[in-house]
C-alpha cells in the first residue's frame, strides 16, 4: 500500500492508503475524501477531481496528456502550475507520501 494525503480547505490532512494502479482519484472516493467529485468516474470528460500536487514532488507525476491539459483549462477553481486532474495519476511507489491539495471547490 501506498500512502499518500489529501488536504482539503475544511477537513486538514487525511492520510489515504491505496494499491498501486489505482488512480488517486479512485483512492479518494473509495476513502470518502471531501472535495474530490470525479463527476465523469475518471473518463477524462469533466475537471471534478482537479487537485494541487505538492511542488516538491512534482518530479514524480507522470507527463500530462494533450486532454488533460485542455480539461484544465475547465477547473472551477484557479489553475495553478501544479494542477493535475486525479484521475490520470496512478498509484505507484513514485507516489508514496505525496500531498495534494484540495481545491476551494469542484464545480
Amino acid at each position: 500500500m501506498i500512502s499518500i494525503f489529501f488536504i482539503g480547505p475544511d477537513e486538514g490532512e487525511r492520510r489515504v492508503d491505496a494499491p498501486v494502479g489505482l488512480s488517486v482519484m479512485e483512492a479518494a472516493k473509495a476513502a470518502g475524501v471531501r472535495g474530490v467529485v470525479a463527476e465523469c468516474g475518471g473518463s477524462l470528460s469533466c475537471a471534478t477531481c482537479h487537485v494541487y500536487v505538492d511542488p516538491a514532488c512534482l518530479h514524480a507525476m507522470p507527463p500530462m496528456s494533450a486532454d488533460e491539459d485542455a480539461m484544465l483549462d475547465a477547473v472551477a477553481s484557479e489553475r495553478r502550475e501544479t494542477s493535475r486532474l486525479s484521475c490520470q495519476l496512478l498509484v505507484s511507489e513514485n507516489l508514496d507520501q505525496v500531498r495534494f491539495q484540495l481545491p476551494e471547490t469542484q464545480t
